[in-house]
């Protein structure tokens, strides 16, 4: 039981510390919210090799919240990588009427 309880902390550190990278929480040691999709796209292939070398070796609970806090996070950063290419193309459009 104690494994079990280990493992799912360490996800959830992983899935907290993804959440923060893709600007959902607020760093805990700054204060502020940071966004940095690349750390973000780092925790997420973490996560994937994580539940890849795992497979098959997991309690069901560890199994569903593993994979629960993967999707999470895949679904979180879709979205955050649209909204950066929507405001990508803001910009531009910004840039070529100012000129």
């Amino acid at each position: 039981m104690e494994k079990e309880i280990r493992f799912l902390r360490f996800v959830e550190n992983l899935y907290l510390m993804g959440l923060a990278q893709l600007g959902k929480l607020v760093n805990p040691a700054t204060g502020k919210v940071e966004k940095n999709l690349s750390l973000a796209q780092e925790t997420i292939e973490t996560l994937r090799m994580l539940e890849e070398k795992t497979r098959g070796n997991l309690t069901q609970e560890e199994e569903s919240y593993l994979k629960s806090c993967l999707t999470n996070l895949q679904l979180n950063f879709v979205e955050e990588r649209r909204k950066e290419k929507e405001e990508e193309k803001k910009e531009g459009k910004n840039k070529k009427q100012k000129s």
